[in-house]
């Protein structure tokens, strides 16, 4: 019910789903000011509102460190299109859910390691908006270290080819 798990666990999940809608939509609700960075250098602390995305030479770096790329679109739309390499797929109507599972259950599920709240994570869809709502419920469930790539596989595909199955 509600788009696919976003009830979460312990019934709460549809709460921190609509705060960051909200958020998303530049409402009441902000997770992360901004602010100056290191050395006075901006911020990639994000706010929902205007959150900063990575360019495709930031997403192509950030892939070659530890950091966990989710892209938010539909299966059936990686399966006709392909995805950018080394992401995983994890649909937006399940990654609230997928974001406050067991980590023996995300392993099994995703193929892949369960992100800690403070390990990098980097949401990407299509063109931008499914990204930005992600990045707001990750940043809801108190998930500090995520980004998006707003430009997408749309982006991507202008740059290099995408992985197919």
């Amino acid at each position: 019910m509600f788009g696919g798990g976003l009830m979460g666990v312990g019934g709460w999940g549809w709460w921190r789903a609509l705060r960051a809608l909200r958020a998303a939509s530049g409402g009441w609700w902000r997770a992360a000011a901004p602010g100056p960075g290191a050395a006075g250098a901006p911020s990639r602390s994000l706010c929902a509102g205007g959150a900063p995305s990575l360019s495709y030479q930031e997403l192509k770096d950030l892939k070659k460190t530890n950091v966990l790329h989710i892209d938010v679109r539909e299966r059936w739309e990686i399966d006709r299109d392909g995805k950018i390499p080394a992401s995983i797929n994890i649909p937006l109507g399940e990654l609230v859910g997928a974001l406050q599972m067991d980590p023996t259950e995300f392993k099994e599920q995703y193929n892949q390691k369960m992100p800690s709240k403070s390990d990098p994570v980097v949401f990407s869809c299509l063109a931008g908006k499914r990204s930005k709502q992600a990045l707001s419920f990750a940043m809801s469930l108190g998930f500090s270290r995520v980004q998006q790539y707003a430009g997408g596989f749309e982006d991507w595909v202008k740059h290099e080819p995408p992985e197919k199955k």
